[in-house]
């Protein structure tokens, strides 16, 4: 470019400046990219050595790429390489250098402006003869920068092989070079992180995929029953997916059980607590219909699964089998409530199941009995009949009340039963006593007499039943017969009785039986077949054996003790006994012929 005035020469540099520009953006990586820049600028512009410093995140300026036309003795800038300047020394720098248009000229006699921590290389070259020759301490410099102003880098140029300053034109082809190669270097850091994007995201959904396959992996073989549930749209709370497990535990083929809903599958006497269970960490235990028919008890844990775009996703359900632990529950529960000789309700269950139905405010005898004038409870409604349906019962979330929901032996509405008893509790019928007719017609006059009301013929009876001639049989045959004795009198007394009454044993041989919703002559007539079950002989280990009975009616009613009812039954039962010339109490009030049973 000696001759720049040539138009020749112009046009050759021209040429080659287009190649050069073209390698630039030939390049495939942001490295090649850079040093397409320094090669273009020494083998097209005319210069023997130079060097891009390339903006770092963290804002210095490092050297990314050198070339140099021919390799000096002493190493040539290829020693800059990896050599980082910062930012602030670069934009001083910048700053006192002269202005060529974009370009950055600092002569030779201003070096004192390059600071300690910005990377300096200078050659070998001669020595300048006249001013507009090239000094080996000047330095020209291209800043680069992108479309919105951010400064890319600085390409570094030394020693033009024309031994001069650089005139008009090669400054104008820098300029416009250095313009392409800010381009060229913007669209590569474009493609690198591009790349880098591209391969984040192919490892992403790599983990994706096998976290997928794990999640199936894991959802198909558990050892446990697991299920998704749609949470939204036409299909909400149906399972959409169920692995083999939940299959296997309820009997039912994969194509069937995606068709349902747990609310389908749900026992009717747990779909309240179904409803009530949390999406979120939910659990509750409750019972699902098998294919037989029957039902299974199950653990239900849920957990939400989200999106973190588009929130929660599907309900995913672990369905655990506790069949067996609920089988020795309420083989437990049983045991702590049922005599174990017998199997009838002990004295503790027999007290509960009064509590149940007793309330603390009392009511005239022979009152109308609460809301519903007339309207009694079915026989012991509220009664479980047998140990398992009141372990159902009282099963729900995890520390709910066992008695929830069975207040007085009747359903409470929803929100749970009221803060106390009386006569705002629409739900609640009020045991009464029955009021007892005497000969002229007349209502019995007694404690809590009605001022008027209209009387109640129907109450809660309570029959106690002392067994007469028990103790001889023990005494005589030994304790195994007389334990046999007791279970074929308990046999007989639960084939008396209504369904829905209770037979329970107090203790030793003694018998209560609960009848709700009866009257006093149907009380007397159920007391008769007591007498004539038991009464009949009996084989025993191939003896005939015979025990008799005393029967005492006696009734409770609201605002009545529990020990206050029994009590009653209890005396009436023993002025039957005296009346028959029985056996009567001890010294101390025991009864000579008790046994504990």
């Amino acid at each position: 470019m000696e001759a720049e005035s040539e138009p020749y020469v112009r046009l050759a540099t021209l040429r080659t400046l287009h190649r050069v520009v073209a390698d630039l953006n030939a390049a495939r990586s942001l490295a090649g990219t850079l040093q397409a820049v320094v090669e273009g600028a020494v083998h097209g512009l005319g210069f023997d050595a130079a060097a891009v410093s390339l903006v770092r995140p963290d804002g210095d300026l490092v050297v990314a790429a050198v070339w140099e036309l021919e390799e000096s003795a002493m190493g040539g800038p290829s020693v800059l390489l990896g050599q980082v300047g910062s930012r602030e020394s670069w934009d001083r720098l910048l700053g006192v250098s002269d202005h060529w248009g974009t370009l950055r000229f600092l002569p030779y006699d201003r070096g004192w402006a390059v600071a300690s921590d910005i990377p300096r290389w200078i050659g070998d070259g001669p020595m300048p003869v006249y001013a507009n020759d090239w000094h080996p301490a000047d330095g020209l410099l291209a800043p680069m920068y992108s479309a919105g102003g951010d400064l890319l880098g600085v390409l570094s140029v030394d020693r033009p092989r024309s031994g001069k300053r650089p005139g008009a034109w090669t400054r104008e082809a820098l300029e416009m070079f250095s313009l392409q190669a800010s381009i060229a270097i913007g669209n590569a850091r474009l493609r690198a992180e591009m790349q880098r994007a591209l391969a984040r995201l192919e490892k992403e959904q790599q983990a994706l995929r096998a976290s997928e396959e794990s999640f199936r992996q894991a959802f198909e073989y558990a050892p446990s029953g697991m299920a998704i549930t749609e949470l939204h749209g036409a299909g909400r709370g149906q399972l959409t997916r169920v692995n083999d497990a939940l299959c296997r535990l309820l009997g039912r083929p994969r194509a069937v059980l995606r068709q349902q809903s747990f609310a389908d599958l749900v026992h009717p006497e747990d779909r309240a607590l179904l409803e009530r269970t949390s999406a979120e960490s939910g659990r509750a235990e409750l019972r699902l219909s098998r294919r037989d028919g029957g039902y299974q008890w199950v653990c239900l844990r849920n957990s939400i699964v989200a999106d973190a775009a588009e929130g929660p996703s599907f309900l995913l359900t672990h369905v655990e089998d506790i069949e067996e632990r609920k089988r020795h529950e309420l083989q437990l529960a049983h045991r702590a409530s049922h005599d174990a000789l017998t199997g009838l309700p002990n004295s503790a269950e027999l007290k509960a199941r009064l509590a149940r139905r007793l309330c603390p405010e009392p009511q005239a005898v022979g009152a109308v009995a609460g809301p519903g004038e007339g309207a009694y409870p079915q026989p012991y409604a509220g009664y479980p009949t047998d140990s398992y349906s009141a372990h159902a019962a009282y099963d729900g979330l995890e520390g709910a009340d066992p008695y929830a929901g069975q207040v007085h032996g009747y359903g409470v509405p929803e929100g749970g039963p009221p803060p106390a008893f009386g006569p705002a509790y629409g739900e609640h019928v009020h045991a009464v006593v029955p009021a007892d007719h005497g000969a002229g017609g007349e209502v019995w006059s007694g404690p809590f007499r009605s001022g008027g009301a209209a009387p109640v013929d129907k109450g809660l009876a309570v029959i106690f039943c002392d067994l007469d001639g028990f103790k001889s049989i023990n005494d005589r045959f030994g304790h195994n017969a007389g334990d046999a004795v007791l279970v074929e009198v308990a046999r007989r007394l639960s084939q008396a009785v209504r369904d829905g009454d209770t037979v329970a044993r107090l203790g030793g041989d003694e018998f209560v039986v609960l009848a709700d919703g009866i009257g006093r002559e149907e009380a007397k007539d159920l007391a008769h077949r007591l007498r004539n079950a038991i009464i009949p002989p009996m084989r025993i280990d191939g003896r005939g054996m015979r025990v008799g009975v005393s029967l005492g009616i006696g009734w409770a009613g609201c605002g009545m003790s529990i020990e206050e009812v029994l009590h009653t039954a209890d005396e009436r039962m023993y002025d039957e006994k005296r009346a028959r010339g029985g056996a009567v109490r001890g010294a101390r009030g025991e009864r000579s012929h008790r046994r504990a049973g």
